[in-house]
């Protein structure tokens, strides 16, 4: 079983010149468009003070792992900074009619895979030069799994005695990136399906589902409960 306290999120650069567009992971757009992701989600200077803080408590987890037992929680803040502002985003372009899942993704793909081609990209020419056959191998499977959005699906399915270590996996910390869009693709669909009364019913049990889930799979299968969807979508969902 791989070191799973190693690796964390997949985080977006950061434009700290823009902060209005910067709140969230996987949630922002570029400013230009006129029917961007951003247009109506105003600035929220609490929001992003709470992504500083869970950066920062990412890091310390990372570099002072002895002394920041519990950093690991800045990942699941930033599934809930996430969910909440796609959320505001989704339901705010349906009230004024502007909603369309073709836009939505196209976004999120233009948003997203200009930095991850350059992060699959670095990892595949540097793993062709450095690695043996059958770990250049492995990394290719990680690279099409996270392209695919699949990584944590990967991860998991690797994991057991006979697993490497997680320090000979470059793109180990995308397993996130891979939980975030598949709530993307799930969770609009039941926003603009799904009528007001079955909406509150849908989420309230999905909701209670996964935090029953994610504390029993804590105990009986932690790694179950670090890489899939189910175990962080009572987060998501807030």
């Amino acid at each position: 079983m791989p070191q799973l306290n190693r690796c964390c999120f997949y985080l977006p650069p950061l434009d700290i010149r823009r902060p209005c567009h910067a709140v969230a992971p996987h949630a922002q757009s570029d400013a230009d468009g006129n029917n961007g992701l951003s247009e109506n989600v105003n600035y929220r200077p609490d929001i992003d003070g709470l992504r500083t803080v869970a950066v920062g408590l990412v890091l310390g987890y990372h570099f002072f792992p002895n002394h920041i037992k519990a950093g690991f929680i800045g990942v699941d803040v930033f599934f809930v900074i996430s969910g909440y502002l796609i959320s505001t985003i989704i339901l705010g372009q349906m009230n004024r009619g502007t909603w369309g899942y073709l836009h939505f993704y196209t976004r999120r793909i233009n948003r997203i895979f200009p930095a991850l081609v350059v992060v699959l990209g670095f990892n595949a020419a540097l793993g062709w030069y450095s690695l043996v056959p059958n770990e250049f191998e492995q990394l290719g499977k990680h690279i099409a799994a996270s392209a695919a959005f699949v990584a944590n699906f990967a991860f998991w399915g690797e994991a057991g005695y006979f697993d490497s270590a997680a320090d000979t996996k470059p793109l180990l910390h995308l397993w996130s990136l891979a939980i975030e869009e598949q709530f993307y693709i799930v969770w609009p669909l039941i926003l603009a399906f799904a009528s007001r009364r079955r909406f509150i019913w849908i989420v309230g049990l999905l909701a209670l589902g996964s935090l029953v889930y994610s504390p029993y799979a804590t105990f009986q299968d932690p790694t179950a409960a670090y890489y899939s969807p189910l175990s962080r979508f009572f987060l998501n969902s807030r």
